[in-house]
């Protein structure tokens, strides 16, 4: 899964650069950590932020954030560490149930 590209909020201000949204990607995790997802397609969509977390040894359910259709604008998060870090590289996997007019950018403020 390729790993989404962070991009930091600033005083002097961001003005986000948005990527088309492909089946999974990664995102850093980080207390300050969210995704925004706009979706302008006909349909709504979900959002899938795979959980790590155990909790007395079962696995905490995972995050699934729907995005309505056609205006639909969401921020997620924060994309917590101790929730969502992955063993292997310590990233959150994140799946989209669709991408067609999909767009993500991964933010740190």
């Amino acid at each position: 899964m390729p790993l989404l590209a962070q991009q930091a909020v600033a005083l002097s201000g961001l003005t986000p650069s948005y990527s088309a949204a492909v089946a999974s990607t990664t995102v850093t995790c980080g207390e300050r950590s969210f995704l925004h997802v706009k979706n302008t397609a006909g349909s709504s969509m979900t959002v899938t932020l795979t959980s790590t977390a155990r909790v007395r040894g079962q696995l905490a359910a995972d995050v699934v954030v729907t995005v309505p259709a056609t205006t639909g604008d969401k921020m997620i998060g924060p994309i917590t560490s101790d929730l969502f870090a992955g063993a292997a590289d310590g990233t959150c996997a994140v799946t989209y149930s669709a991408t067609t007019n999909v767009t993500v950018a991964n933010l740190v403020i």
